[in-house]
């Protein structure tokens, strides 16, 4: 009755495989927003893989700008600043916009700003399709 044999040791590194290849997908996505808002001129924040909703496993603050992994392995994200949701952050909307804010540039600015994630991704699907038929023919 060895059919329903779970070599764990297969799973583990098939999952570590998962995580990685992920991991590595948000963090171009990530890049996009982020080398596309810094382009622009706005200052960004924080630059993270993973949520850190109480703490962080690793950050790192460079410049104006915190990398950093967190614990809560969901995704990533890029805190620009400027970029407050209205509806939450009432003080930010009161103060006058600053130079190196998200809500103060023109919104051609914010939309390329915005796309930069899916733009990237898109980029990446092109250079894996091209190594792959490269590789394979």
């Amino acid at each position: 009755m060895q059919l329903l044999a779970i070599d764990w040791a297969v799973v583990g590194v098939k999952a570590g495989q998962l995580i990685l290849a992920l991991s590595i997908l948000v963090i171009l996505h990530e890049f996009g927003h982020y080398i596309t808002a810094r382009w622009f001129g706005c200052r960004v924040e924080k630059f993270y893989l993973f949520f850190d909703p109480w703490f962080s496993l690793f950050k790192k603050k460079v410049g104006d700008t915190e990398y950093g992994v967190g614990w809560l392995p969901l995704g990533g994200y890029v805190k620009i600043s400027g970029m407050i949701d209205e509806s939450m952050d009432t003080e930010a909307m009161k103060q006058e916009p600053q130079p190196w804010e998200f809500r103060s540039k023109p919104a051609w600015q914010r939309l390329i700003i915005m796309l930069g994630g899916i733009i990237m991704n898109v980029i990446v699907a092109i250079v894996i399709y091209g190594m792959v038929l490269f590789c394979l023919g």
